[in-house]
C-alpha cells in the first residue's frame, strides 16, 4: 500500500512544484505508515525520476509512452488508476493546476472517492482526514474532512516549503491498456511560452493594469521585473486590450498564482483579480489612487504614479543588488 502522486515535468524536466506534491504525499504516507509512488507519465530521463526520492518517493512508476508528454485527461486517468490498482492505494495526490484540475475529478468519480481541490494544509488526522482550503474566492477557508475509504486531493503549488533528503527512488515500468477514447481529443499544435522566468512557477512577480496607461509603459514593469529576477503579469483589462498577451492574466478567469513577493503596480484590486493572487506571502501595491480596494490585502502600499514611482524603485533594487554581491 502506498501514497500515490502525480508527477508534472516540461520537456522532461520534472517542475518544483511536482516535488511539492511529493513531498506532501510523503508527509501523509509518514502519518499512515505508508510509502509513496510517484507516477510519471511520458518521456523523462531516470536521472530526473530518481530525484523524486529527495522529497520522500521511495518508488516510480514510469509509464513511457510519448502521447502522454502532453495532458490527455482521460489516460493520465487511465493510467493513474493502473497505477492505483497496482499500489493498492488509498491515497491519491495531484496538483490543483491545470493537469491537477482535469485528472483529479475524474479519478475521485472512478474510485467513489472523497476530493479536496486545492489543499493549503497537511491533513489533520487527530480528528478523521481534515485539510484546509480556500472558498468564495479566497475570502474565506473551510476545513474538509474526507470521510470516504479512498481520498483525492490536489495541493495548491507554492505552498509548502521544500525539504529535500538524502534518499533516492527507485523505477519501475508500468504497462497501461488504454481505452479507446483515452486520446480521443487529439492536439492539433502547442503554442508554449519562452521566457526566463514562468508565471507559474515564479516566486517573485511584477504585475501592472490600466494604471499603465498603455503598452509603450510596459518597458517600466519588465525593467523591474529583470532587476528582480522576477515574473511579469497583468490584470484582466490589460489582457483583453492586447497590451499583453492572455498568458500574463492572473485573476478568478486567468491564473491562479502564490508567489512570495506579488508587486502590483496600478491595478485597483478588484475581487476579481484578488481571487488569482491572495495567495501570494507577501503582496506590494503600487498606486496613485489612496482609496484602491488593493490596498485593503496588501502588506506594503505605496501611493503615487507608478511612472516615477517604477523607475525610483528598479534603481533602488539594482543599488541593493551592487552592495549585496
Amino acid at each position: 500500500m502506498a501514497v500515490i502522486v502525480l508527477v508534472e515535468h516540461t520537456e522532461g524536466n520534472i517542475k518544483k512544484k511536482s516535488f511539492e506534491a511529493v513531498q506532501y504525499a510523503a508527509n501523509i504516507a509518514q502519518k499512515t505508515g505508508t510509502g509513496v509512488t510517484a507516477v510519471v507519465l511520458g518521456t523523462v530521463a531516470e536521472a530526473e525520476m530518481t530525484a523524486l526520492g529527495q522529497y520522500g518517493a521511495q518508488k516510480v512508476l514510469h509509464v513511457a509512452d510519448a502521447r502522454l508528454d502532453e495532458l490527455h485527461a482521460r489516460a493520465y486517468a487511465s493510467a493513474l488508476m493502473t497505477a492505483i490498482q497496482k499500489e493498492d492505494s488509498k491515497v491519491i495526490v495531484t496538483l490543483h493546476d491545470i493537469n491537477g484540475r482535469a485528472v483529479a475529478p475524474r479519478l475521485a468519480v472512478k474510485l467513489k472517492a472523497g476530493l479536496v481541490a486545492g489543499a493549503l494544509s497537511y491533513p489533520d488526522m487527530a480528528n478523521g482526514f481534515v485539510i484546509k482550503k480556500a472558498v468564495f474566492s479566497g475570502k474565506a477557508f473551510a476545513f474538509v474532512n474526507i470521510t470516504s475509504d479512498v481520498k483525492v486531493i490536489s495541493v495548491m503549488p507554492n505552498t509548502f516549503p521544500l525539504q529535500s533528503i538524502d534518499g533516492k527512488a527507485t523505477i519501475e515500468k508500468l504497462e497501461v491498456t488504454f481505452g479507446d477514447k483515452d486520446f480521443g481529443i487529439k492536439v492539433k499544435e502547442v503554442n508554449k511560452v519562452k521566457g526566463e522566468v514562468s508565471l507559474a512557477d515564479a516566486e517573485l512577480v511584477v504585475s501592472g493594469g490600466r494604471g499603465m496607461k498603455g503598452p509603450e509603459n510596459w518597458g517600466l514593469i519588465e525593467d523591474l521585473a529583470k532587476e528582480m529576477g522576477a515574473a511579469t503579469a497583468c490584470s484582466r483589462p490589460v489582457a483583453d486590450a492586447d497590451w499583453r498577451p492572455h498568458h500574463e492574466h492572473v485573476g478568478q478567469t486567468g491564473g491562479t498564482i502564490r508567489p512570495n513577493l506579488y508587486v502590483a503596480v496600478g491595478i485597483s484590486g478588484a475581487i476579481q483579480h484578488l481571487a488569482g493572487v491572495n495567495g501570494s506571502k507577501t503582496i506590494v501595491v503600487i498606486n496613485k489612487d489612496p482609496e484602491a480596494p488593493f490596498f485593503k490585502a496588501a502588506n506594503y502600499g505605496v501611493i503615487g504614479d507608478a511612472m516615477e514611482v517604477l523607475p525610483r524603485l528598479t534603481e533602488a533594487v539594482k543599488r541593493f543588488k551592487e552592495t549585496h554581491k
